[in-house]
């Protein structure tokens, strides 16, 4: 048999943080990942940069890849001895075609294993304050599948043995054919005033949800502009009104916010605002990328010792520095009389994950801040050290000159263009816009313009901190709220004040 495997993983309902652990440590590990369309491309973040990234499509009609061919993708990597994650919306047993490729893995004498997901019939109407069941109501559900045969005309369901059913239904993949099947189910015996309700993109910030009658649902959903991807559920448990509403009260509910950050950086912002509510598109702008010449870095890294003061304008340069130290061996013991100075709390946070202290944190976190405390000390003569970017300001640098000190300055990490679209958010920012573009540094900044970034509609730009305040003004965007702190938490928190005034 061969060595190779395929994971036929369940990803969730949309949700990011509804995959499951075992989900997450297989993709962290795969070398092909197959995904389907409806599968939250953010979930990528945790597979391997050097994995192979297939999309299969299933988006209603007009699939990017026939079953067939995903079959035979699934079949040829597990056969070469890859390790393969399969991954499919929901449940890959709940009408996810699972089983089916399942099948033709074991008929190819290939290994494979199943790893359940949450499903969207079950997730979704929770997401929307919907027990799929209740003691005042019922206490069973049965799902079913709206989905219909490309070569068919009609949606394949069952209405008697649905209109008869005296519990919650459940019909995924169905918004589509929402006022033939509720036509159906009236004309199969099920009483017009039966509640029932449809929910879109569940789990996800852009959730939306109508509440009605088999009579009326179809109607209010047109009102509303409710399509797919959506789940319909019928029954008594339809009714439950507000009180059980709890995912749309975000204060930031209805805000649809884009995070520019690398992608490796991304998530802390992206997560804190969707814990407010925030619909997130990420469009990451820059990269960081090792610097021209690792071997200048490893040898200050090997000299780290020698220097009075080693000083951080960003938690890129330390985390870049502390990388190279340790790659060369250096022994930490060895910096016991070398002081540290850092721009702010998230470059702190980096030597803290080292169990290191830093000596200097300006209140206010940039670099002339960083520079003005160093001026109120005696410098003459001292050595230090300045790991920066590429694109780093010299403005510490030469105040730390004027006051004697000798300073050597090392490029740390490269900062460049991020063209690609590893979330697809550009495609989703060109179709939907965006009420705010966020801006963690005057080089995100500077790229937004560059690539002429599409995003239709009235924006506004919320910025780190000054000196990305100034960027964004001389590029002719004056910013609508400002962080202060300039920290992640800090833009979080700008965002949320001007969303309320």
């Amino acid at each position: 048999m061969a060595t190779g495997i395929c994971y036929l993983i369940g990803a969730g309902p949309g949700d990011p943080r509804l995959l499951t652990i075992r989900a997450q440590q297989i993709l962290s590990c795969a070398d092909v990942v197959v995904y389907d369309y409806l599968c939250n491309p953010r979930l990528l973040r945790w597979t391997r940069p050097d994995a192979e990234k297939v999309l299969a499509g299933k988006r209603s009609r007009n699939p990017e890849l026939t079953q067939e061919a995903t079959n035979a993708i699934l079949i040829d990597r597990t056969r070469r001895g890859l390790v393969v994650a399969r991954l499919k919306g929901g449940d890959p047993c709940v009408f996810g075609r699972g089983g089916e490729e399942a099948e033709q893995l074991a008929k190819a004498g290939l290994r494979f294993e199943i790893v359940p997901g949450i499903t969207s019939a079950i997730a979704v109407p929770a997401y929307a304050g919907i027990p799929v069941t209740h003691r005042d109501h019922c206490s069973e559900f049965i799902v079913a599948t709206g989905h219909i045969d490309p070569h068919k005309h009609a949606v394949n369901l069952d209405y008697p043995l649905l209109a008869r059913f005296q519990g919650t239904r459940i019909i995924l993949m169905g918004v589509g054919k929402l006022r033939e099947i509720t036509a159906n189910l009236i004309a199969a015996g099920s009483a017009p005033d039966t509640p029932a309700a449809v929910v879109q993109w569940g789990t996800l910030r852009r959730q939306r949800s109508v509440r009605g009658t088999l009579a009326d649902l179809a109607t209010a959903a047109e009102r509303e502009r409710i399509g797919p991807p959506g789940v319909i559920v019928v029954g008594g448990v339809a009714s439950m009104g507000d009180e059980l509403r709890w995912f749309d009260r975000g204060p930031l509910f209805g805000q649809r916010v884009v995070v520019t950050r690398p992608t490796t950086e991304a998530e802390p912002l992206a997560l804190a605002l969707e814990d407010l509510g925030a619909d997130i598109i990420e469009v990451p702008l820059i990269r960081i990328a090792p610097p021209a010449d690792p071997a200048a870095l490893e040898a200050s890294a090997r000299r780290a010792g020698e220097f009075d003061w080693i000083a951080f304008a960003s938690a890129n340069a330390a985390r870049a520095f502390f990388g190279a130290l340790f790659r060369v061996g250096t022994d930490i013991r060895g910096l016991a009389g070398t002081r540290f100075a850092v721009v702010g709390e998230e470059t702190a946070s980096v030597l803290r994950s080292l169990h290191l202290l830093p000596d200097l944190v300006p209140s206010k976190f940039t670099g002339d801040a960083l520079a003005a405390v160093f001026r109120d000390m005696d410098m003459g003569g001292k050595r230090v050290l300045l790991p920066r970017g590429n694109l780093g300001r010299e403005a510490l640098e030469q105040s730390l000159r004027k006051q004697g000190a000798v300073v050597e300055v090392v490029e740390a990490y490269r900062t460049e263009a991020e063209t690609g679209d590893p979330f697809g958010g550009r495609a989703r920012l060109a179709e939907e816009g965006a009420d705010w573009v966020t801006f963690a540094s005057p080089s995100a900044a500077e790229q937004w313009f560059a690539q002429r970034i599409a995003c239709p509609g009235s924006w506004k730009a919320a910025s780190i901190g000054p000196a990305t305040s100034a960027r964004l003004r001389a590029l002719g965007r004056e910013p609508g709220a400002e962080a202060d702190p300039h920290t992640a938490d800090g833009l979080v928190a700008a965002i949320l004040a001007a969303s309320q005034i």
